[in-house]
């Protein structure tokens, strides 16, 4: 077995867990994986704009191309309105990100 060649190969590597690595192995298996959230990345300008044109008031759903990134990161929702157009508003995920910006 040549060591230099075999070394990065995963199916020819050695086992040698020690039992507390087992134990982080199996912690992080039954985890749920975590949802997406908007810590993970910064936000644009337009999309900080976005959340806050959302502040005052609920806009339509098709008024700015921002809206389904905000939408997958949890920050706006959809919600209908008595003529049946969706409008989008804030979550609180949403309210959190403006508050910690010193808007609210």
């Amino acid at each position: 077995m040549d060591y230099y060649k075999d070394r990065n190969d995963p199916t020819k590597r050695i086992a040698t867990e020690t039992p507390a690595a087992s134990a982080q192995a199996a912690a992080a298996k039954a985890a749920p994986p975590r949802k997406t959230t908007i810590l993970r990345r910064l936000l644009s300008p337009h999309e900080l704009a976005t959340l806050l044109l959302l502040l005052h008031a609920p806009m339509a759903a098709l008024a700015k191309p921002e809206i389904p990134t905000l939408q997958e990161a949890g920050l706006v929702e959809s919600i209908a309105t008595d003529a049946g157009e969706p409008h989008i508003r804030l979550t609180p995920e949403g309210n959190a990100i403006l508050r910690g910006l010193g808007v609210k």
